[in-house]
């Protein structure tokens, strides 16, 4: 084995390197995402830290309290990373030193990134047994791996198997016995390795997850209002460029009630440990879900499970910035305070966007009732004197409410309002997102079919018990379009063509998102009906204007036909010497009158 050294002193040639190939992630998460900040919690201070396989940049920055080395098989990617950390391996996994141990490996990208095509290929097991020798006794290994039968797949327009892109090295499916089909195989496989697996969590909305969850935690809560919302809006944040089967969001919340959350996760992260455990740190330190949802740069944050059950927590990473000042400065109308989050609980109980949804498509509407009238009367009791809502409460919405024992609470109150809203413009809001994501959405309800977004919005206020006008839900519209482009991170130019589409939403849309064939067909499906209802009322207004022609036309037969009888004639004779005396009649009447009036005297 020969050693060649880069200029830096920090990249060894052990040998297979891929001379003019780049692994490195095209797609990239602030600080790396959650994938950073769970492996920079499982790395003790001061630790020896593998990262095998292509990683983003932003890792390295997250386990700047370790010594890291990085295993690669493309060689331009370790000049890149060379000057962030300590020693880079080009090479496959057969690269890595005899006897040379470290406390933490991570292998983030899935082990086919590991192996090189240009040395000798060990197969899956094989280079997860050469990562596992690689353990000190107690060490971790945090191990993603993709689902072959996962949500990704099951809305990807493009099958697994015909994939011809520059990364597909590699393709397996189900029928690959080489890799592990489920979460039991996986731990079939790492106990063959000699490790003992401590946690599995679900990534969420593809490889490059932005939500991972407790994989224990989805299954046992199944009606949670919290992970309903994680899923739905990891899926839905999707590229709406995108084209995709169905609806990724709608599916995984589907999942997620029928128990199945988890065993159709896109992908799953494990952590093992190598016998015996406990020396880098126990599962109970591991959060039950790592979050980054939001504009570019938006932060990770963990929901915890302790004696009181569920609480958010800040990390040190993420507890920066988000001043109050700066939105002001900016003018924006919303902006996130993760202080205001940290260490709050997470309130139980299910989603009321979820409830509302369902009481829709059941066409039960005593329940619509109730749940929108315990909305309305939640936000009567969150404003002012002056009938306003500030703060958190002020962008209350279905989407962000949950309900339990008829009680609703607010399940995350970092957003906040930077000026007071009209109670009326906050439920009006509230209700048009509502109404948007039925009729978009294609969801059956008990309302007709003619009704636009604005209209069914009023409708709803008057099921909460309040009598909006569309003038207050287009006040609402402008507000939803002011609070949206904060959270995305819009600039004018983007706020101001949000603010257009939102103005331009109509029940024969489709939703908003990435383009679902399921969806979209329904959508054509509604424009089908409509343009045929627009025909018939079209069709019925010519019948209706050809008869009254038809009818105008004969009168004027009828007219013409009397006007040219001897009858109508001889009556004519008969009646203009009378016509003619009558006249004469008035006349000699008037000039009488005028004869016998008196006479003004002259001054």
């Amino acid at each position: 084995m020969t050693t060649e050294t880069a200029p830096a002193d920090r990249i060894e040639l052990p040998g297979g390197e891929m001379l003019t190939w780049s692994d490195l992630p095209e797609k990239r998460l602030a600080d790396g995402g959650p994938l950073a900040a769970l492996a920079a919690r499982i790395a003790p201070p001061g630790s020896r830290v593998l990262l095998a396989g292509p990683h983003d940049p932003a890792l390295l920055d997250r386990l700047a309290h370790a010594e890291v080395t990085c295993l690669l098989r493309s060689y331009p990617d370790a000049v890149a990373l060379a000057d962030r950390t300590a020693r880079v391996l080009v090479g496959g996994p057969a690269g890595l030193p005899d006897g040379e141990l470290f406390d933490v490996v991570v292998a983030g990208a899935g082990l086919a990134a590991v192996e090189s095509v240009e040395g000798a290929r060990l197969g899956w097991d094989g280079v997860l047994a050469r990562l596992a020798g690689a353990l000190r006794p107690g060490g971790a290994l945090l191990l993603r791996v993709d689902n072959p039968l996962g949500l990704g797949r099951l809305v990807d327009t493009t099958p697994w198997y015909a994939r011809r892109d520059d990364a597909a090295w590699t393709i397996s499916g189900v029928l690959d016995a080489g890799h592990p089909a489920n979460r039991a195989q996986l731990d079939d496989r790492l106990a063959a390795a000699g490790l003992e697996p401590a946690a599995c969590f679900a990534a969420y909305p593809d490889a490059g997850a932005t939500v991972l969850v407790d994989a224990g935690a989805l299954e046992r809560r199944t009606t949670s209002g919290l992970l309903d919302a994680v899923l739905h809006g990891a899926c839905a944040g999707r590229d709406p460029r995108e084209s995709v089967l169905q609806d990724p969001a709608r599916l995984a919340v589907d999942a997620l009630y029928a128990g199945q959350a988890a065993a159709l996760a896109p992908g799953w992260l494990a952590l093992a440990r190598r016998a015996p455990a406990g020396v880098t740190g126990t599962p109970e330190d591991l959060p039950v879900a790592l979050v980054q949802t939001g504009p570019p740069g938006a932060e990770v944050v963990e929901i915890v499970d302790g004696p009181q059950g569920w609480r958010w927590r800040v990390t040190a990473s993420a507890d920066r910035g988000g001043s109050p000042t700066a939105p002001f400065a900016s003018r924006e109308l919303a902006y996130r305070d993760l202080a205001a989050l940290d260490g709050q609980p997470v309130p139980p109980g299910r989603l009321l966007r979820t409830l509302l949804l369902d009481a829709a498509v059941r066409r039960d509407l005593d329940a619509l009732r109730g749940l929108l009238r315990g909305y309305a009367d939640w936000l009567a009791g969150q404003a002012d004197a002056d009938d306003r809502l500030a703060d958190a409460a002020a962008l209350a919405g279905a989407d962000n409410l949950v309900v339990a024992d008829g009680r609703y609470a607010l399940l995350d109150a970092s957003w906040r309002a930077t000026e007071p809203i009209a109670r009326d413009v906050v439920l009006a809001r509230g209700l048009w997102r509502f109404a948007a994501a039925l009729l978009t959405g294609g969801y059956a309800h008990p309302w007709p079919s003619t009704l636009d977004v604005a209209g069914l919005t009023v409708v709803l206020g008057g099921l909460a018990g309040h009598d909006l006008d569309r003038a207050t839900v287009s006040a609402a519209v402008e507000t939803e379009a002011a609070v949206t482009a904060a959270v995305r991170g819009l600039d004018a130019e983007g706020r101001v063509t949000l603010a257009t589409e939102l103005r331009a939403v109509e029940p024969t849309d489709p939703p908003a998102g990435p383009r679902s064939y399921q969806q979209l067909h329904e959508a054509w499906l509604r424009q089908r009906e409509e343009l045929s209802r627009l025909a018939a009322l079209q069709k019925w207004t010519d019948e209706l204007l050809t008869s009254r022609e038809r009818a105008l036309r004969r009168a004027e037969a009828t007219i013409n036909l009397l006007s040219g009888s001897l009858s109508y004639r001889v009556g004519r004779l008969a009646v203009t010497p009378a016509r003619l005396a009558k006249r004469g009649a008035r006349a000699a009447k008037r000039r009488a009158r005028d004869v016998l009036a008196p006479k003004k005297e002259q001054p």
